[in-house]
């Protein structure tokens, strides 16, 4: 394994589990730490662009350049696996199952369309 793909797997899994952590803290009620969980949530994040961007760096490559099809292919990403949990979300705490298998559905089927989108179909 090279020194960068290691780097980037630690830091990487850092700054997952802090913004998972983060997240559990924040949002339930039960642990009462809204507020560290939103720090907690914030620091993953930033861990998590720092990895990119020393990952980048150790491997020399080029900086991201940000074109527009990829903010929305990134965004249409974002909107897919929002709606897979908030489907989850209906089932599971809200008790709407119906309606939160169609809406699952739909963020599922978003984020498989994806690949075909980004990658094409040959």
């Amino acid at each position: 394994m090279k020194k960068s793909s290691f780097v980037a797997m630690t830091l990487g899994t850092v700054s997952g589990v802090l913004l998972a952590l983060g997240m559990c803290m924040a949002l339930l009620p039960e642990w009462n730490a809204f507020m560290e969980g939103v720090i907690f949530g914030a620091v993953g994040i930033v861990l998590g662009l720092i990895t990119v961007l020393v990952w980048r760096k150790m491997e020399n490559k080029a900086p991201i350049k940000f074109k527009l099809k990829n903010v929305l292919f990134t965004l249409f990403g974002v909107v897919g696996a929002l709606a897979l949990g908030v489907g989850m979300c209906f089932c599971m705490v809200w008790s709407n199952m119906i309606l939160g298998v169609v809406i699952g559905l739909v963020g599922i089927i978003m984020l498989m369309s994806l690949i075909p989108l980004i990658k094409g179909i040959k």
